[in-house]
């Protein structure tokens, strides 16, 4: 029997940081790229692979996207939106607080990224392991940001951030799978990384893998935004 695409929560909050001199008034989701917002790519690109429940934490400016997309209808797409509210609760936090909205097992990504992968591969790889989450990794070598995985065997032996080891050949690639019950250990409201809940769920043998051969793109940094827009420029199916 065939998988239907699982549901994808794109986290949109935070306060773009990073690209501040040309996102103060926008919401990075919403940045220019060749005269349509980002999003607009990402959605497109998302629906491509079948993926048609969304559901967006937004966080500072949020409405704005929220008044872009609405519920998704004019692009056949099912979406809904969690605010932070006045507490920033983190990448997981902001996850947890919008959990009565997520279905049981389900996608995350960050609203940043534009990762064009085999989601549908991903996803079976995921219920074939019966494990509660899934990182997608891939071989960066330091060279398009600093890496942070040390992978062996198909498998996620260290992973961290912080506190880096010679041996990190990959990058924690920005598209994640979960179980709910990987976020019920997080009380509402509490402020939470999603960094950390990875690391935890590694630690508990808890942790699938999945190593993906196509690069990343962002807009986090204004390097990543150029970047981007010159590689959305040429696909020609965008």
């Amino acid at each position: 029997m065939t998988e239907q695409p699982l549901q994808i929560v794109i986290l949109a909050g935070g306060l773009g940081t990073r690209v501040s001199s040309v996102s103060n008034s926008v919401p990075k989701s919403m940045l220019d790229i060749n005269g349509r917002p980002f999003i607009a790519y990402q959605l497109q690109m998302l629906q491509r692979n079948g993926i048609k429940r969304v559901l967006i934490c937004a966080g500072h400016l949020g409405e704005k996207i929220q008044s872009f997309v609405g519920d998704g209808s004019s692009l056949g797409m099912d979406i809904e939106f969690s605010f932070d509210g006045t507490n920033l609760l983190g990448t997981a936090g902001a996850i947890r607080r919008a959990l009565p909205g997520i279905a049981e097992n389900f996608f995350v990504t960050y609203g940043d990224s534009y990762l064009r992968c085999d989601y549908s591969a991903i996803q079976s790889v995921f219920f074939r392991s019966e494990k509660s989450a899934l990182m997608t990794v891939y071989k960066n070598s330091g060279k398009w940001d600093k890496s942070n995985v040390e992978f062996v065997n198909h498998q996620v032996v260290a992973y961290d951030k912080k506190n880096r080891n010679p041996r990190m050949c990959h990058i924690d690639y920005g598209l994640g799978l979960f179980k709910r019950q990987a976020f019920e250990r997080i009380k509402r409201e509490e402020f939470f990384d999603l960094a950390t809940l990875y690391q935890q769920l590694l630690g508990e043998g808890d942790l699938e893998a999945y190593e993906v051969t196509d690069r990343f793109y962002e807009i986090g940094s204004p390097e990543g935004l150029e970047e981007t827009r010159r590689y959305l420029a040429l696909q020609s199916e965008v």
